[in-house]
Formats: structure tokens, sequence, C-alpha cells
């Protein structure tokens, strides 16, 4: 970077705090915040949720489906995290990598997941040592051949319920494995692919069944500092259009009653539903909240998140809810038609920038016309509030941090796609 960029970055922060003063907002305290917050980079945007097993399951069941076929996927655990770093580099902040089950390295054999434990997952754990990063962990119950009924946990077959109640199991104690090495608490999250493509005749019977098999997975109790469980649920699904077990009610019951976190992710409820909506409701009952953000375009479509009008809805409500130390966030999407790194660090500064927003809204000027009773004056202050100077906070953000500021990232991304990703075919 040329001194006079950095300069006229100074320059304009200094302005911009002297905007934000007068608003009682300290920006220097909002950019210490920002370093202690962490989101969950997800490994599965980097090769279209393909994984590493070696057998010849194929993509099946479950509803998951990455569209495009852009040039030079990671092949392997090296590639993908060679890719993941260069990410990364570009995304300010110290952040954590979200992995699904089917990233187990097995040295070329095939383990099946009723059979994985830690050691699968060392490269991984090594790898997060080595760059002060947290590991986030995450059962895989689709994209397998005992999940083509389209029933897992809820399965009326035994034999089937069985497998993934032990998956289950084992995803959990290699979670706990995690968070106890790395000394970072390990986000575990359920979600199964569970449902109907039409009307069931019996929708309670699966839902009793998953629960009895929910109970059983988290029979064993684990430190708390080391693995958060969570449950995710979701409206529908291909495959799963008509009926969901999983649903959003049955797993806020769930986890309300058995100390474990509930999961939103923002692509699985209506199109016009904002899970932002949701938040200060299950914080009123329970200690903590996982996020999974994400952008649904008409359908649950896992579209790369932008800084749009539902992720500057959902940051603002945490935020009022004085909650960053209680939820976590974790991206959620998956595009094949572009440059996979670039849609990592799309959604990752859109996240970060709405984060960032959140914290220098002056919130307490909104309290204090609102317990006044002056709902004109706090809805103008609202619209007033949206033209500060941010975005000169945020360059300041990645000046600290030491990574690029505005668009020069996208020439990096560019150059390791012409230096690397194009060599992988």
């Amino acid at each position: 970077m040329y001194e006079v960029e950095k300069d006229k970055i100074l320059n304009d922060y200094y302005n911009a705090k002297e905007v934000y003063a007068k608003f009682d907002i300290d920006t220097d305290e909002i950019l210490e915040k920002m370093k202690r917050i962490r989101i969950s980079l997800h490994c599965w945007q980097g090769d279209d949720v393909t994984g590493f097993e070696k057998s010849a399951n194929g993509l099946s069941g479950g509803g998951i489906l990455a569209t495009g076929n852009w040039p030079g996927r990671a092949r392997n655990g090296e590639e993908l995290r060679q890719d993941i770093e260069k990410a990364l580099s570009l995304i300010p902040g110290k952040h954590k990598v979200n992995l699904h089950a089917i990233y187990a390295e097995t040295d070329g054999e095939f383990v099946d997941r009723d059979e994985i434990n830690v050691e699968h997952f060392r490269k991984w754990i090594d790898w997060a040592k080595e760059n002060g990063l947290g590991l986030d962990f995450n059962p895989t119950f689709f994209s397998h051949p005992k999940a083509n009924s389209g029933y897992t946990l809820s399965s009326k077959d035994e034999n089937i319920r069985k497998f993934w109640i032990e998956h289950g199991k084992r995803c959990r104690k290699i979670a706990n494995e995690i968070g106890k090495e790395l000394k970072i608490e390990c986000v575990n999250n359920i979600w199964i692919p569970d449902g109907s493509k039409d009307l069931p005749a019996n929708r309670i019977e699966h839902r009793k069944i998953l629960k009895e098999s929910l109970d059983e997975i988290f029979s064993v109790k684990y430190d708390k500092s080391n693995i958060a469980d969570s449950v995710e649920s979701k409206l529908f699904g291909i495959g799963s259009e008509s009926y969901v077990v999983g649903s959003h009610e049955f797993y806020m019951n769930y986890a309300s009653r058995n100390d474990v976190m509930l999961c939103l992710d923002m692509g699985h409820f209506h199109p016009t539903e904002n899970i932002a909506d949701k938040i200060s409701s299950i914080l009123t009952f329970d200690d903590n909240l996982l996020i999974h953000v994400s952008r649904g375009v008409r359908w649950d479509s896992d579209h790369v998140v932008i800084l749009n009008e539902d992720l500057l809805s959902l940051a603002k409500e945490i935020r009022r809810c004085n909650a960053y130390d209680k939820v976590y966030i974790a991206l959620d999407f998956f595009d094949a038609s572009i440059n996979r790194i670039m849609a990592w660090v799309i959604g990752a500064r859109a996240t970060l920038k709405a984060i960032l927003i959140s914290l220098l809204e002056p919130v307490h000027l909104l309290l204090e016309e609102e317990n006044k009773g002056n709902f004109g004056a706090r809805l103008a202050l609202m619209e007033e509030f949206k033209t500060l100077p941010f975005y000169s906070v945020w360059n300041k953000y990645c000046l600290d941090e030491n990574v690029p500021i505005g668009t020069s990232w996208i020439d990096t991304v560019k150059e390791y796609e012409k230096e690397i990703i194009k060599n992988r075919t």
C-alpha cells in the first residue's frame, strides 16, 4: 500500500471518529470489540459440499445442491486449506473454520461415518493450531446411501437409525476433542435432511423417533468449555418440500428443554420471514444462539451473502439485544458458479461490515427517544444513522488487520486463480 493511501485512510478515519463522537460513539473502542468477534468460515464452499470420502456414494440424498462448475475446486485437504488460508488473508480479524464430517482425511481408505474419530481430523487440528484458528464441526447426515430414503435420525428402520445415531455420537466426541486441544470452544451443529416430498399421512411419528434419537446422541455430557451443541431447523428442502421432520417449532422446543443451542439459518424460513425478529424471543429464554448466515433467493438456494437489508437487520438486532457474546455466527452458502474464494471473501466481509455498522449505531439515543415515547424522533434517528460514515471506520479496521482495503483484494483473488486454481485441471 502506498503511504499516501494510508494517510488518506487515517485522515478519513479521524474525520469519521469526530462524527461518531458527536453521538457518544467511541470508534477506537468499537474496533477493539471487532477484534474479539469471530465468525466461522465454512469449508464446504471451497469444494461444492463434496468432501473427501473414498467411496462411490456420490452426492445423494438430503436436498444439497451446489449449482455451477467453476474450474479448480479444491480436491483434497491440502488444496482446501490452501484456499481457506488465501480467503482468510483477505478477511479482517481472526476467525474459525467450520468443518463437516465428510472432510475427514483417512489416508485413502474408506472409513464409514459411524467409524470416524478425531485422528481423521488431525491435519485440520494441527493446521488450526499453526494459524491460531478455532474449528467448528457438523455431522454429515446427507450424501450417503443410508440417507437415500429421505430419513436418517427419524427413520423407522432401526438399522438406519442406529447408524446415524452412532455417527452423531462420534461427531460430538470429535468436536469435544477439537475444543479441548485448541482451547477454543467448538460448536457442533446437527442438521438432518429428513422429510417428505409430498404430503405425509403421519407427521408426529417421525418427530417422536427424532426426539428419541437426539436424546441418545446427547446422553453423553461434555465440558461446555470444549463443545457447544446446537440443532438446526428448516422449513423445506429439495425432496422435502411438503414436510420436514426437524422444523423450527420442533427444535425450538427440544433446545429449550434439553439445554441445547438453537441454530437459525437465514435461508431456512419463508422468503418474507426475517429471522432478526426471532432473536430477542429466543434469547429471553436461552443463553446462546447459533446463526447460519446465508441468502435464500425465493427458496433455500444458499446464495453468497451480501450486505443487504436482511443481514443488516440481523446484525442490528443482535447489537440491540447486547448479545454478541451470546450469539455464534457462521457462514453457510455454496456457490460453484463463481470463483469460490471470491464467494468466501464477499460473504465474510459483508457479514463483518454488518456487524461493524451495528456496533457503530448509537442505540442509546434510539432508546432514549423510545423511552420518552418520541417514536417519530426514534424513526428519524434510525434513518439519519444509516448515512453515518461507517466505511471510513471499516477501512481503518482493514488497515489495522493488515488486509486489503476497498476493491484491491479482488485482484489478489484473480492472481491466485491464475497461478494456483487453473493449474488444478
